[in-house]
């Protein structure tokens, strides 16, 4: 991860870093980065933006970089020695972001800047820099900007072991099914599940608590006792409600004492909850407006939510002979009542999605929107299934790289669930060479592998966690942005950051994207439209539901960081918000915040809302497009070049309300996001 670790393209090599290799690196970077410290801030050093850059920005980018590379290889390589090498280091890195955001000197220098010196962007990256000064504590003295510094440290060690417990809890779990219990479960499912019985040495089928496992187990096996078995396992992870041997990974402690810390940085930079100190850099101006705006959704979806639970029971009474479903049977339920209202199974429309056919269509949207090509690239990656893409552009020279992304998509062990967008480096007119940055970013999922030497088969669930990822990514890499700290998704706001990985999702559910991007895995055919027409009229089922799940966990996590004491028992408050949103009893025992990585890991603390509220933005966005489809139903490339031009490549150079009003021409409106989930008013 020293210069020796990188390859000529400045990209890391991560099929030669070694856990022995992080320590070494990690003190050699931080050394090189605080001595630039040292040297912008001396008396005699000019207060100039392209000065300080030069020296602090190129030092500290360094270290970024190298970090960034060991965060992700500790996310989707873990190993007991890399993980050791990582908490090891971590604190160290832990401390100079900390002491930098808070050094006083650096502050001044930074004050001292001509803001008429600037042009427009590092205006922008300036006024950040000044706002982050505040929030980091620079203008807290003594005492307590010491115990700031601490509060930083300690949150930085607790957020990794809520992952790691998160991570080891999911690991930990495994089933030996037999083929009796597996009755009605997907033939790839089963497949997978013997070869990794095999692999143990164990006989039956191994199930795991991974999502390509979980959910269709939860959602076709005939057998309720299975389902109570995996699902009780599964909300219980990382908890003190997990069975036997596996409460050690409970998370509770280290909640108490994450929230505990929150609540005193935010008290000792003068505000009287961390909900405040969340959303300053946001959108929203203030928790009660995003309460509010939640308690409104929810207001409009309940009649929905409502009666999506009613035509559920019913089915089950009537149809399957469930008198009194349970927790465990609402997903089973849910399956057969699609299949027997539209003729319609995921597991029915998954053979048309192999994962190469998936991505070839995806390329195929965003080259006709957006004007830019795909092709493979080589890279070293850190496992044989990691492929590597560059995006170029045809220019006035010819052919322009513009930014490059490393594809994750395979769900295994050592790699923890869900899926994302990292960077890997950000586009930037480096001040110590002159020459332009190229963006690259890391899209990693979670999908099921192939069996039986087929490519892996997608559900419609994937192929929209996909173009998701994707569209972060394209964030990311179609900025237009020179300067580092607002280009791309640097400096956009947290409640905004999700508009075009959501408005992505939209062409999803478009026949004109959908029939070149499908192919049934054995005859090679299409799409029909017949079982598109089947999808599209399933797609907003259960939308009323879906949607109050969402603000339960939005309204929880704010009130979490607003009205709840960190001394007090933390489901309490998610009883009593459930009781309020909640159209589905959860069970006693149900202990899905200790897995909740978004808010206590993964930087969404008070910041859940953002979700739904950058659906508003994206169903609106996505809304021009419908307004200005051509006559074949196709998207207008005109809009494409407009939201290019608009949303991604300002990146955070620019509000995010500026850049939204700059596409539509006004404010967002919360029509397009009820109709799109067929919740508008009649």
């Amino acid at each position: 991860m020293t210069n020796s670790l990188l390859a000529p393209s400045d990209l890391p090599l991560f099929d030669r870093i070694t856990p022995a290799d992080v320590g070494p690196a990690v003190d050699t970077l931080l050394a090189r980065a605080s001595q630039a410290l040292e040297t912008v801030t001396a008396a005699d050093f000019p207060a100039e933006w392209k000065a300080i850059s030069a020296v602090l920005d190129v030092a500290t980018e360094k270290l970024g970089t190298a970090w960034s590379a060991v965060n992700h290889l500790n996310s989707v390589a873990d190993t007991p020695e890399l993980r050791a090498a990582y908490n090891e280091a971590l604190p160290k890195v832990t401390e100079f972001w900390t002491s930098l955001g808070a050094d006083e000197r650096l502050y001044a220098k930074y004050k001292a800047i001509d803001p008429a010196s600037l042009n427009k962007e590092q205006r922008a990256a300036w006024d950040h820099a000044m706002r982050g000064f505040v929030l980091s504590g620079a203008e807290l003295q003594g005492q307590a900007k010491e115990r700031f510094a601490q509060i930083q440290a300690r949150a930085a060690e607790l957020a990794q072991k809520f992952s790691e417990n998160a991570l080891d809890a999911t690991d930990a779990f495994a089933y030996y099914a037999t083929a009796d219990e597996l009755d009605g479960v997907p033939d790839d499912v089963q497949q997978a599940a013997r070869a990794a019985a095999e692999a143990d040495g164990k006989p039956g089928f191994k199930l795991t608590l991974k999502m390509p496992c979980y959910l269709p187990v939860m959602q076709f096996a005939k057998s309720s006792a299975l389902r109570e078995t995996l699902y009780r396992a599964y909300v219980t992870r990382a908890s003190d409600q997990a069975q036997g041997d596996a409460q050690r990974f409970d998370n509770t402690a280290v909640m108490k004492e994450i929230l505990a810390l929150r609540l005193e940085e935010a008290q000792l930079l003068g505000y009287a909850n961390f909900g405040e100190v969340s959303l300053v850099p946001k959108m929203a101006d203030s928790p009660k407006q995003v309460i509010d705006f939640l308690h409104d959704l929810a207001r409009r979806a309940r009649p929905h939510a409502e009666k999506d639970v009613a035509d559920l029971r019913t089915f089950a009474k009537q149809d399957l002979g469930i008198t009194d479903p349970q927790p465990w049977d609402w997903a089973f339920i849910g399956e057969k009542l699609k299949e027997a209202r539209y003729s319609f199974s995921e597991q029915e429309l998954k053979q048309y999605f192999p994962a190469p056919k998936v991505l070839a269509g995806l390329f195929k949207i965003v080259e006709t929107l957006f004007e830019v090509s795909i092709r493979r690239d080589e890279a070293a990656a850190w496992n044989p299934g990691v492929e590597f893409y560059r995006i170029e552009r045809t220019g006035p020279q010819g052919s322009e790289l513009v930014g490059q992304f490393y594809l994750d998509p395979s769900a295994r062990k050592g790699k923890r669930g869900g899926a994302w967008m990292d960077d890997v480096r950000t586009r930037w007119l480096r001040p110590d060479t002159q020459q332009l940055q190229t963006p690259v970013a890391h899209l990693v999922c979670n999908f099921a592998a192939g069996v039986d030497g087929k490519p892996p088969l997608l559900t419609h669930d994937d192929v929209i966690t996909l173009f998701h990822e994707t569209g972060h990514g394209l964030h990311h890499m179609l900025t237009q942005v020179n300067e580092r700290d607002v280009s791309g998704i640097s400096g956009v706001e947290w409640d905004a950051v999700e508009l075009p990985s959501q408005f992505m999702e939209n062409f999803c559910w478009e026949w004109d994207v959908l029939k070149h991007m499908t192919a049934h895995v054995d005859t090679g055919q299409p799409l029909p439209r017949a079982l598109y027409d089947k999808m599209i009229a399933a797609k907003n089922f259960q939308s009323g539901m879906q949607t109050l799940r969402q603000i339960e966990f939005a309204l929880f996590d704010m009130l979490l960081h607003t009205e709840h004491q960190p001394e007090a028992d933390f489901m309490q408050l998610l009883t009593q918000v459930r009781a309020e949103v909640a159209v589905l009893p959860a069970t006693a025992y149900n202990r899905m915040a200790h897995t909740f990585s978004h808010i206590f890991a993964g930087g969404y603390a008070a910041g859940y809302y953002s979700y739904k509220w950058a659906e508003v933005l994206s169903a609106d966005a996505y809304a021009a497009f419908e307004e200005s489809a051509l006559a074949d139903g196709s998207p207008n490339p005109e809009t494409g070049r407009k939201y290019r031009q608009a949303i991604l490549e300002a990146g955070g150079s620019r509000p995010a309300m500026e850049s939204f009003k700059a596409f539509r021409g006004r404010e967002p409106q919360l029509d397009a996001l009820l109709r799109h989930q067929g919740m508008a008013q009649a």
